[in-house]
Protein backbone atom coordinates (compact mmCIF):
# COMPACT_ATOMS: atom_id res chain seq x y z
CA UNK A 1 0.00 0.00 0.00
CA UNK A 2 1.32 3.43 -0.92
CA UNK A 3 1.84 6.44 1.33
CA UNK A 4 -1.31 8.25 0.28
CA UNK A 5 -3.50 5.37 1.41
CA UNK A 6 -2.58 5.90 5.02
CA UNK A 7 -1.97 9.63 4.99
CA UNK A 8 -4.22 11.60 7.35
CA UNK A 9 -6.52 8.67 8.04
CA UNK A 10 -7.84 7.56 11.37
CA UNK A 11 -6.89 4.13 12.46
CA UNK A 12 -6.75 1.95 15.56
CA UNK A 13 -3.78 -0.04 16.75
CA UNK A 14 -4.51 -2.51 19.51
CA UNK A 15 -7.26 -0.22 20.79
CA UNK A 16 -5.14 2.99 20.63
CA UNK A 17 -6.54 5.67 18.36
CA UNK A 18 -4.00 7.26 16.03
CA UNK A 19 -4.21 10.01 13.40
CA UNK A 20 -1.57 9.91 10.69
CA UNK A 21 1.55 8.81 12.55
CA UNK A 22 0.88 10.79 15.75
CA UNK A 23 -0.39 8.81 18.70
CA UNK A 24 -3.16 10.28 20.85
CA UNK A 25 -1.80 8.22 23.72
CA UNK A 26 1.76 8.69 24.87
CA UNK A 27 1.80 5.03 25.84
CA UNK A 28 2.09 4.15 22.16
CA UNK A 29 4.79 6.64 21.18
CA UNK A 30 7.33 3.84 20.82
CA UNK A 31 5.21 1.94 18.29
CA UNK A 32 6.50 2.74 14.82
CA UNK A 33 4.16 2.44 11.87
CA UNK A 34 5.52 0.93 8.67
CA UNK A 35 2.42 0.38 6.57
CA UNK A 36 4.28 1.92 3.62
CA UNK A 37 6.47 -1.19 3.55
CA UNK A 38 3.52 -3.45 2.69
CA UNK A 39 2.54 -3.74 -0.97
CA UNK A 40 0.17 -6.71 -0.76
CA UNK A 41 -3.60 -7.15 -0.99
CA UNK A 42 -4.37 -7.82 2.67
CA UNK A 43 -5.48 -5.52 5.49
CA UNK A 44 -3.06 -4.65 8.29
CA UNK A 45 -3.66 -4.53 12.03
CA UNK A 46 -1.17 -4.05 14.83
CA UNK A 47 -1.25 -5.03 18.47
CA UNK A 48 -3.60 -7.14 20.53
CA UNK A 49 -7.24 -7.79 19.67
CA UNK A 50 -10.15 -7.25 22.03
CA UNK A 51 -11.37 -10.50 23.56
CA UNK A 52 -15.02 -11.18 22.72
CA UNK A 53 -15.18 -14.83 23.84
CA UNK A 54 -12.94 -15.67 26.77
CA UNK A 55 -12.78 -19.42 26.21
CA UNK A 56 -14.57 -21.90 23.93
CA UNK A 57 -13.43 -25.09 25.61
CA UNK A 58 -12.78 -26.47 29.09
CA UNK A 59 -10.93 -29.75 29.51
CA UNK A 60 -12.74 -32.11 31.88
CA UNK A 61 -9.86 -34.53 32.24
CA UNK A 62 -6.56 -32.69 32.14
CA UNK A 63 -5.43 -29.26 31.02
CA UNK A 64 -6.08 -27.25 27.91
CA UNK A 65 -4.92 -23.91 26.57
CA UNK A 66 -7.42 -21.07 26.66
CA UNK A 67 -9.19 -20.93 23.28
CA UNK A 68 -10.51 -17.39 23.09
CA UNK A 69 -11.86 -15.35 20.20
CA UNK A 70 -10.94 -11.73 19.56
CA UNK A 71 -11.81 -8.84 17.29
CA UNK A 72 -9.54 -6.14 15.92
CA UNK A 73 -10.25 -3.22 13.58
CA UNK A 74 -8.06 -2.21 10.66
CA UNK A 75 -7.43 1.25 9.22
CA UNK A 76 -10.52 1.15 7.02
CA UNK A 77 -12.81 0.24 9.92
CA UNK A 78 -13.16 -3.44 9.01
CA UNK A 79 -13.49 -5.72 12.03
CA UNK A 80 -11.54 -8.96 11.82
CA UNK A 81 -12.14 -12.05 13.95
CA UNK A 82 -9.02 -13.77 15.28
CA UNK A 83 -7.67 -16.36 15.11
CA UNK A 84 -10.56 -16.93 12.67
CA UNK A 85 -14.31 -17.07 12.34
CA UNK A 86 -15.54 -20.53 13.28
CA UNK A 87 -18.58 -22.68 14.02
CA UNK A 88 -17.22 -24.52 17.05
CA UNK A 89 -20.10 -23.56 19.32
CA UNK A 90 -22.91 -24.46 16.92
CA UNK A 91 -21.75 -27.17 14.50
CA UNK A 92 -21.74 -30.96 15.00
CA UNK A 93 -18.46 -32.21 16.43
CA UNK A 94 -16.44 -34.93 14.75
CA UNK A 95 -16.24 -38.20 16.64
CA UNK A 96 -12.93 -38.52 18.44
CA UNK A 97 -10.35 -41.16 17.67
CA UNK A 98 -8.37 -39.87 20.65
CA UNK A 99 -9.38 -37.09 23.02
CA UNK A 100 -7.79 -36.90 26.44
CA UNK A 101 -10.24 -34.40 27.90
CA UNK A 102 -13.18 -36.72 27.20
CA UNK A 103 -11.30 -39.78 28.44
CA UNK A 104 -11.17 -41.30 24.93
CA UNK A 105 -7.68 -42.82 24.82
CA UNK A 106 -7.57 -46.01 22.70
CA UNK A 107 -4.16 -47.51 22.15
CA UNK A 108 -4.86 -48.38 18.53
CA UNK A 109 -7.55 -48.40 15.85
CA UNK A 110 -8.74 -51.86 16.88
CA UNK A 111 -10.04 -50.34 20.12
CA UNK A 112 -12.19 -47.81 18.22
CA UNK A 113 -15.80 -48.78 17.47
CA UNK A 114 -16.06 -47.31 14.00
CA UNK A 115 -19.66 -48.48 13.69
CA UNK A 116 -20.63 -45.72 16.13
CA UNK A 117 -19.50 -42.95 13.78
CA UNK A 118 -22.54 -41.10 12.40
CA UNK A 119 -22.89 -40.92 8.61
CA UNK A 120 -23.66 -37.49 7.15
CA UNK A 121 -25.54 -37.81 3.86
CA UNK A 122 -24.45 -35.53 1.04
CA UNK A 123 -25.77 -37.73 -1.81
CA UNK A 124 -28.40 -40.38 -0.91
CA UNK A 125 -27.14 -42.67 -3.70
CA UNK A 126 -23.49 -42.17 -2.84
CA UNK A 127 -20.74 -44.23 -1.25
CA UNK A 128 -20.01 -44.08 2.48
CA UNK A 129 -16.52 -42.64 2.96
CA UNK A 130 -14.60 -42.77 6.25
CA UNK A 131 -12.08 -40.02 7.01
CA UNK A 132 -9.29 -39.96 9.60
CA UNK A 133 -8.15 -36.46 10.59
CA UNK A 134 -5.45 -34.87 12.75
CA UNK A 135 -5.32 -31.07 12.88
CA UNK A 136 -3.01 -28.65 14.66
CA UNK A 137 -5.08 -27.09 15.98
CA UNK A 138 -8.65 -26.91 14.60
CA UNK A 139 -10.56 -27.93 11.46
CA UNK A 140 -13.98 -27.56 9.86
CA UNK A 141 -14.73 -30.14 7.16
CA UNK A 142 -17.08 -29.55 4.21
CA UNK A 143 -18.04 -31.96 1.44
CA UNK A 144 -19.63 -30.33 -1.64
CA UNK A 145 -20.33 -27.29 0.53
CA UNK A 146 -22.10 -29.26 3.27
CA UNK A 147 -20.60 -28.96 6.76
CA UNK A 148 -19.80 -32.49 7.92
CA UNK A 149 -18.21 -31.79 11.30
CA UNK A 150 -15.83 -29.54 13.22
CA UNK A 151 -12.97 -30.42 15.53
CA UNK A 152 -14.05 -31.22 19.09
CA UNK A 153 -11.03 -29.41 20.59
CA UNK A 154 -10.19 -25.93 19.25
CA UNK A 155 -6.70 -25.63 20.76
CA UNK A 156 -5.05 -28.26 22.99
CA UNK A 157 -4.60 -31.01 24.09
CA UNK A 158 -4.09 -32.58 20.68
CA UNK A 159 -6.85 -34.90 19.53
CA UNK A 160 -7.68 -36.83 16.36
CA UNK A 161 -11.01 -37.45 14.65
CA UNK A 162 -12.98 -39.89 12.53
CA UNK A 163 -15.85 -38.89 10.24
CA UNK A 164 -18.19 -40.62 7.78
CA UNK A 165 -20.13 -39.11 4.89
CA UNK A 166 -22.13 -40.48 1.96
CA UNK A 167 -21.29 -38.90 -1.38
CA UNK A 168 -21.02 -39.60 -5.10
CA UNK A 169 -17.88 -38.91 -7.13
CA UNK A 170 -16.66 -36.48 -8.15
CA UNK A 171 -16.84 -34.54 -4.90
CA UNK A 172 -15.04 -31.56 -3.38
CA UNK A 173 -13.37 -31.53 0.03
CA UNK A 174 -13.01 -28.11 1.62
CA UNK A 175 -11.41 -27.56 5.02
CA UNK A 176 -10.90 -24.51 7.19
CA UNK A 177 -7.88 -24.97 9.46
CA UNK A 178 -6.85 -22.64 12.27
CA UNK A 179 -3.63 -22.57 14.25
CA UNK A 180 -5.08 -21.16 17.48
CA UNK A 181 -3.42 -18.41 19.53
CA UNK A 182 -3.38 -17.31 23.16
CA UNK A 183 -2.31 -13.74 22.38
CA UNK A 184 -5.31 -12.79 20.27
CA UNK A 185 -4.43 -10.73 17.22
CA UNK A 186 -0.73 -11.37 17.75
CA UNK A 187 -0.47 -14.91 16.39
CA UNK A 188 1.41 -16.23 19.40
CA UNK A 189 1.22 -18.15 22.65
CA UNK A 190 3.09 -18.51 25.92
CA UNK A 191 5.47 -21.37 25.23
CA UNK A 192 9.08 -22.44 25.73
CA UNK A 193 9.73 -19.56 28.11
CA UNK A 194 8.57 -17.02 25.54
CA UNK A 195 5.35 -15.07 26.14
CA UNK A 196 5.03 -14.43 22.38
CA UNK A 197 6.07 -17.75 20.88
CA UNK A 198 4.73 -18.29 17.35
CA UNK A 199 3.22 -21.77 17.23
CA UNK A 200 2.84 -23.92 14.13
CA UNK A 201 -0.11 -25.54 12.35
CA UNK A 202 -0.56 -28.68 10.26
CA UNK A 203 -3.33 -30.83 8.81
CA UNK A 204 -3.27 -34.46 7.71
CA UNK A 205 -6.07 -36.79 6.61
CA UNK A 206 -6.78 -40.01 4.76
CA UNK A 207 -10.06 -41.35 3.45
CA UNK A 208 -11.32 -44.88 2.80
CA UNK A 209 -11.58 -44.27 -0.96
CA UNK A 210 -7.81 -43.75 -1.14
CA UNK A 211 -7.82 -39.96 -0.95
CA UNK A 212 -4.96 -38.50 1.12
CA UNK A 213 -3.63 -35.04 1.84
CA UNK A 214 -0.76 -34.27 -0.52
CA UNK A 215 0.68 -31.60 -2.81
CA UNK A 216 -2.34 -31.86 -5.14
CA UNK A 217 -4.49 -30.07 -2.58
CA UNK A 218 -4.79 -26.28 -2.61
CA UNK A 219 -3.99 -24.10 0.40
CA UNK A 220 -4.70 -20.37 0.64
CA UNK A 221 -3.76 -18.10 3.55
CA UNK A 222 -6.25 -15.70 5.16
CA UNK A 223 -4.55 -14.60 8.42
CA UNK A 224 -0.82 -14.17 9.01
CA UNK A 225 0.82 -13.11 12.28
CA UNK A 226 3.12 -12.27 14.03
CA UNK A 227 4.94 -9.98 11.60
CA UNK A 228 7.50 -7.40 12.76
CA UNK A 229 8.65 -6.14 9.37
CA UNK A 230 5.91 -5.75 6.76
CA UNK A 231 8.45 -5.53 3.94
CA UNK A 232 9.13 -9.26 4.34
CA UNK A 233 5.68 -10.08 2.90
CA UNK A 234 5.07 -10.70 -0.79
CA UNK A 235 2.54 -12.18 -3.21
CA UNK A 236 3.31 -14.29 -6.24
CA UNK A 237 1.12 -16.38 -8.54
CA UNK A 238 -1.78 -16.25 -6.09
CA UNK A 239 0.33 -17.21 -3.06
CA UNK A 240 0.46 -14.92 -0.01
CA UNK A 241 4.05 -15.38 1.08
CA UNK A 242 5.51 -14.85 4.53
CA UNK A 243 8.42 -17.23 4.07
CA UNK A 244 10.95 -14.37 4.24
CA UNK A 245 9.61 -13.17 7.60
CA UNK A 246 11.36 -13.83 10.87
CA UNK A 247 9.63 -14.79 14.10
CA UNK A 248 8.89 -12.27 16.85
CA UNK A 249 10.43 -12.46 20.28
CA UNK A 250 9.17 -11.76 23.79
CA UNK A 251 10.39 -8.15 23.71
CA UNK A 252 8.52 -7.15 20.55
CA UNK A 253 5.64 -9.59 20.39
CA UNK A 254 3.04 -7.16 21.71
CA UNK A 255 3.79 -4.78 18.81
CA UNK A 256 3.42 -7.38 16.06
CA UNK A 257 1.46 -6.76 12.89
CA UNK A 258 -1.11 -9.08 11.38
CA UNK A 259 -2.37 -9.40 7.81
CA UNK A 260 -5.98 -10.38 7.03
CA UNK A 261 -7.73 -11.29 3.79
CA UNK A 262 -11.47 -11.41 3.13
CA UNK A 263 -12.92 -14.90 2.76
CA UNK A 264 -15.61 -15.52 0.13
CA UNK A 265 -18.89 -16.74 1.60
CA UNK A 266 -19.02 -19.66 -0.83
CA UNK A 267 -15.39 -20.77 -0.52
CA UNK A 268 -16.48 -24.30 0.50
CA UNK A 269 -18.85 -24.93 -2.41
CA UNK A 270 -17.96 -27.35 -5.18
CA UNK A 271 -18.49 -24.68 -7.87
CA UNK A 272 -16.25 -22.10 -6.17
CA UNK A 273 -13.42 -20.97 -8.44
CA UNK A 274 -10.15 -21.58 -6.59
CA UNK A 275 -8.04 -21.69 -9.75
CA UNK A 276 -5.77 -18.90 -8.49
CA UNK A 277 -5.05 -20.62 -5.17
CA UNK A 278 -1.58 -22.12 -4.73
CA UNK A 279 -0.87 -25.77 -4.17
CA UNK A 280 -0.39 -26.96 -0.60
CA UNK A 281 3.06 -27.21 0.95
CA UNK A 282 4.11 -30.52 2.51
CA UNK A 283 5.58 -31.05 5.97
CA UNK A 284 7.01 -34.14 7.61
CA UNK A 285 5.91 -35.70 10.90
CA UNK A 286 9.14 -34.41 12.44
CA UNK A 287 8.55 -30.85 11.22
CA UNK A 288 5.08 -30.77 12.77
CA UNK A 289 6.34 -32.50 15.91
CA UNK A 290 3.83 -35.34 16.34
CA UNK A 291 6.17 -38.15 17.34
CA UNK A 292 5.14 -37.73 20.99
CA UNK A 293 1.42 -37.21 20.30
CA UNK A 294 -0.64 -40.33 21.07
CA UNK A 295 -3.59 -38.84 19.18
CA UNK A 296 -1.44 -39.24 16.07
CA UNK A 297 0.99 -42.06 16.75
CA UNK A 298 -1.68 -44.53 17.95
CA UNK A 299 -3.26 -44.37 14.48
CA UNK A 300 -0.25 -43.58 12.32
CA UNK A 301 -1.29 -46.25 9.83
CA UNK A 302 -4.19 -43.96 8.86
CA UNK A 303 -1.97 -40.90 8.50
CA UNK A 304 1.59 -40.96 7.15
CA UNK A 305 1.36 -44.76 7.10
CA UNK A 306 -1.45 -44.45 4.54
CA UNK A 307 0.64 -42.16 2.34
CA UNK A 308 -0.83 -38.89 3.62
CA UNK A 309 1.34 -35.84 4.28
CA UNK A 310 0.89 -32.89 6.57
CA UNK A 311 -0.19 -29.91 4.48
CA UNK A 312 -0.50 -26.18 5.07
CA UNK A 313 0.32 -22.96 3.27
CA UNK A 314 3.95 -22.04 2.54
CA UNK A 315 4.48 -20.95 6.15
CA UNK A 316 3.29 -23.42 8.79
CA UNK A 317 4.40 -21.08 11.61
CA UNK A 318 3.11 -17.61 10.70
CA UNK A 319 0.03 -18.42 8.60
CA UNK A 320 -2.73 -19.04 11.13
CA UNK A 321 -5.96 -19.36 9.15
CA UNK A 322 -5.78 -21.39 5.95
CA UNK A 323 -8.41 -22.80 3.58
CA UNK A 324 -7.83 -26.14 1.86
CA UNK A 325 -9.57 -27.59 -1.20
CA UNK A 326 -9.34 -30.80 -3.20
CA UNK A 327 -11.58 -32.48 -5.78
CA UNK A 328 -11.90 -36.27 -5.71
CA UNK A 329 -12.58 -37.72 -9.18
Amino acid sequence: MKNELFKNILFSIGGIVMIGSTAMSCASDDIQMHHDDYLGSGSITQGAATTVVSNLFTCQNGRSRVAGIGEITDAQGTVWTVPGSNQFSSAPKAMDLYEQCAGITPRNLAEVNQDDVPVVTVDPQGEVITGYIFADNYFELYINGKLIAVDSVPFTPFNSSIVKFKVSKPYTIAVKVIDWEENLGLGSENNRGNAYHAGDGGFIASFSDGTVTNRDWQAQTFYTSPILDLSCLSEKDGARLSTDCGVTDEKNGQQAYAVHWTMADNWMNEDFDSSTWPQASLYSDDEIGVNNKKAYMNFIEKFSGAGASFIWSTNVVLDNEVLLRYTVN
